[in-house]
């Protein structure tokens, strides 16, 4: 069986995401930030009348803050039903991954172990499948659904 990745670089390293986790992928677009939120937070972007909280992934992950570049991108994804924006470095590729080349990741990765699913071969690259239901935990999910509404007022 096969999966599909949207592949992304984020600190030199290559990510996947299971692609029915996706909903876009956007440019890099100023956040505005919002007080008192952990300091992978953001802030929020105004996306088509939807106002989405946005995390660093190199900040929740723990690595160093690198400069944004015109290959920067916002990763629109669900994150235990919140639609959420996540800033990658780039975005590579979308890829098909055998599922049997996937193997559990080991105990040491750069990545806090809790996010990560597993690891998959590609072309001789590594791929650390990041499982984003594991990403948050419940009090950081809560407070992202309290800062995401819908600008229409129609509500969420």
């Amino acid at each position: 069986m096969a999966r599909k990745l949207v592949v992304f670089e984020l600190a030199d390293e290559l990510y996947g995401l299971n692609i029915f986790d996706v909903r876009e992928i956007i440019r890099d677009t100023p956040a505005t930030r919002i007080p008192r939120v952990p300091d992978f937070v953001e802030g929020i972007v105004n996306l088509r009348g939807k106002i989405i909280p946005v995390i660093d992934l190199k900040k929740r992950f723990g690595f160093e803050k690198g400069e944004k570049t015109q290959d920067t991108r916002i990763i629109i994804a669900d994150i235990s039903g919140q639609e959420t924006g996540l800033v990658v470095d780039s975005v590579k590729e979308v890829a098909t991954i055998d599922e049997n080349s996937v193997e559990l990741a080991p105990a040491v990765t750069t990545v806090n172990a809790a996010f990560v699913e597993g690891l998959a071969k590609k072309d001789d690259k590594l791929i650390i499948i990041i499982k984003l239901d594991l990403l948050l935990q419940v009090e950081e999910k809560e407070l992202l659904k309290s800062m995401s509404r819908d600008v229409t007022g129609q509500g969420n």
